[in-house]
């Protein structure tokens, strides 16, 4: 089996990296002269995924240009959260709602994606559908974060996640089945509130990632990053 489409959240304010989003929406911003959303793009295509859902709110007209005006030789679709921005989790379950597909490959568009993530990546889809896993997150040790004001989100025992001393943070990276949000409705929810009762569950899965960990949190963060 195989994931056939990916997502990639890029509906946000930015508020943090003010006054440079105030005109160019986060995914926009570019790091050596390629764009974040080009950069989460071109990993998504070198992992042979051909189709794309793209969610937009915040400055979303930027979105479609950028999108039209650039020729990725795969397919993407950008959709609009509606009249009010869905967070993540509201977000993600909005666009499955515009497709037939049952796994998703999801993305965060703040990450500096490359295509070193191919390999681990990969290993963690084969996890995914040999376990017949529901939900597995991408996490990378804080200690290899570039900004080290990042706090952890998990712990990982044996590729499963626990909430113990928070070594882990997610790196924004996850596969999912759509049948994960079979009690929620499109509306304004973060992820997270699906994430911890998975962890109750014991029934939400990691998959360590080994590379340094590259994120735009902050103006502070992106001005050391931009020519990195």
């Amino acid at each position: 089996m195989k994931i056939n489409t990916a997502l990639i959240l890029c509906a946000g304010f930015g508020r943090r990296l003010n006054p440079i989003t105030f005109k160019t929406p986060k995914p926009l911003l570019k790091i050596k002269n390629l764009t974040l959303l080009e950069r989460c793009i071109n990993l998504v295509n070198s992992l042979g995924i051909k189709k794309v859902l793209i969610n937009s709110f915040y400055l979303k007209e930027k979105i479609y240009e950028f999108i039209q005006n650039n020729d990725f030789d795969l397919e993407i679709e950008v959709i609009e959260d509606g009249n009010k921005i869905l967070n993540t989790g509201g977000g993600i379950l909005n666009l499955i709602d515009k497709s037939d597909e049952e796994n998703y490959l999801i993305f965060n568009s703040d990450t500096i994606w490359s295509e070193d993530y191919k390999s681990e990546i990969k290993h963690m889809i084969d996890l995914y559908f040999n376990r017949k896993l529901k939900n597995i997150l991408l996490l990378v040790n804080k200690n290899l974060s570039f900004d080290k004001n990042l706090k952890g989100d998990f712990d990982l025992n044996n590729n499963l996640i626990i909430q113990n001393k928070k070594n882990f943070i997610y790196t924004g990276c996850q596969i999912l089945n759509k049948s994960i949000f079979k009690n929620k409705t499109i509306n304004n929810f973060s992820i997270s509130e699906i994430w911890f009762d998975l962890i109750k569950d014991g029934q939400l899965s990691g998959y360590e990632s080994k590379l340094k960990f590259y994120h735009v949190t902050n103006l502070e963060i992106f001005k050391k990053l931009k020519d990195f």
